[in-house]
């Protein structure tokens, strides 16, 4: 395996964790979740499945940038001379850590502690605004993914 064969695999697998995980958590888990349980047990749920999730979140944070910019180097002379659609994979890739980083340090302590206080409409609210974002985050993970597919043979 060349070394760009295995940069490229960890960057597709670090991106499939993050954006699949979203995708799984969004189309299959949340649905289930509202169909199998009361409002309490969810939310005390949430407060299991994010923390257990969001490592990996870590994980795939520190390999896209590490993989991306290795492909970048073991392809182009510079960022310059790498098409558009890597700098903006790039941005976009920013815009996403940004979210995450709103929901892991802000929301989710809100979330923590309206559980533990059994605040249940405010957890339910928390959860909301975590939902959103979790949303907007696929969708533009959804993006990413749509780019790179779509994007000229290396």
């Amino acid at each position: 395996m060349t070394a760009f064969a295995s940069v490229y695999t960890l960057h597709v697998l670090a991106a499939l964790v993050w954006v699949g995980g979203m995708f799984f958590a969004w189309m299959v888990l949340r649905p289930a979740i509202i169909a199998a349980l009361e409002g309490p047990t969810r939310l005390k749920l949430w407060v299991e499945v994010f923390p257990r999730f969001f490592v990996w979140v870590w994980a795939a944070v520190v390999v896209l940038p590490v993989t991306g910019v290795g492909m970048v180097h073991l392809t182009y002379p510079s960022l310059e001379h790498a098409p558009r659609y890597v700098q903006v994979m790039m941005g976009l890739y920013v815009v996403m850590v940004a979210l995450f980083l709103r929901i892991h340090s802000l929301q989710l302590p809100e979330l923590k502690k309206a559980v533990q206080a059994q605040q249940w409409a405010e957890g339910a609210a928390v959860l909301g605004r975590i939902r959103r974002l979790v949303g907007i985050n696929l969708l533009i993970g959804l993006a990413v993914v749509a780019i790179a597919a779509a994007r000229p043979s290396l």
